[in-house]
């Protein structure tokens, strides 16, 4: 009988109650059985406007990120559609300009699929055809100065491809050496099983925070099978009007974080790494002082009593 991998191997490591550093205090996970990484990282997609435009000024984004990587962030997320509708992979050349030569423990996940044109209407669109999905990821190497991308996901499926095609691509990048562990992002729980069936799929990447929770059941699928699970929207946004105008269950986030003087911020992160192991964070901001906070967040810990409160909540 094959013996089965210990679970640290697999995916998971017991939580660490202090680290070296502190992206570290919340502890690590090991994506696909070999990268390990800090549960709080940093996503990069509050680089761009709603507009595709950059959101902030270039030479603070660096400076963002070598903070980030100062503070311990060894996960970094990004897309090839991150940054500007004008320049390709803008946040793929910023994270390059700011971090390379990167640290030898520096995880950069980047994606494909989604196409940004800001002289178009709509100014998003999908293109999950094999070809683009070569060509991106080629592209995204050069830019990245990567000879493999760790972590590189299908960003959104395309109905006009079959998603067997897309990852079917995906599958052949891996197999050439171009991209090292395959992960998939604004999937459903069935086009979730079409990749796996076809893949070693190392992480899911789809909406999911205190709010928003209809991802519990690929969540779940995740938790039992080993695969990194990174919510987006993490935050859903800093501010209570943000997070959701007028939701009653905000007053009580918030009177918890008052109560254990915290940020609500932090609470909303908190929550999350309590909600499942398989859990890693990509906070998103373009503030270093928002940064400082969500890392922080790995030290904040919620009692038993606290997270059924929480949930209950609804």
């Amino acid at each position: 009988m094959r013996r089965r991998a210990p679970l640290y191997f697999l995916g998971w490591q017991p939580r660490r109650p202090e680290s070296h550093s502190p992206a570290g205090a919340a502890g690590q996970l090991w994506i696909g059985g070999d990268l390990q990484v800090n549960r709080i990282g940093l996503g990069t997609t509050e680089f761009t406007s709603a507009r595709g435009s950059v959101s902030a000024d270039p030479a603070s984004l660096r400076a963002l990120l070598r903070r980030a990587v100062e503070l311990g962030v060894n996960h970094i997320d990004c897309a090839d559609v991150y940054g500007s509708g004008l320049v390709d992979g803008l946040c793929e050349r910023f994270i390059y300009d700011a971090l390379y030569p990167y640290p030898p423990d520096l995880i950069i996940a980047t994606k494909a699929g989604q196409v940004r044109n800001a002289a178009r209407s709509p100014l998003q669109t999908l293109d999950g055809r094999p070809e683009h999905l070569r060509s991106a990821c080629e592209a995204s190497l050069k830019r990245l100065k990567l000879e493999q991308i760790a972590l590189y996901y299908m960003h959104q499926p395309d109905p006009k491809v079959p998603y067997e095609d897309s990852i079917g691509e995906l599958g052949k990048l891996q197999m050439e050496g171009k991209i090292r562990h395959i992960g998939v992002s604004n999937v459903s729980a069935e086009q979730f099983a079409t990749a796996r069936s076809l893949v070693s799929v190392a992480a899911v990447q789809n909406r999911y925070n205190i709010l928003a929770k209809q991802a519990d059941n690929i969540l779940a699928t995740c938790e039992r099978e080993h695969i990194a699970f990174i919510p987006f929207s993490p935050l859903g946004g800093r501010s209570a009007a943000t997070l959701n105008e007028g939701d009653a269950r905000l007053a009580g986030l918030k009177a918890l974080a008052e109560e254990k003087h915290v940020e609500l911020a932090q609470i909303v992160l908190a929550w999350l790494l309590a909600r499942s192991p398989a859990i890693v964070l990509i906070p998103g901001t373009t503030r270093i002082e928002h940064l400082e906070a969500d890392i922080a967040a790995g030290k904040v810990r919620l009692t038993k009593a606290e997270i059924e409160r929480i949930d209950r909540l609804g």
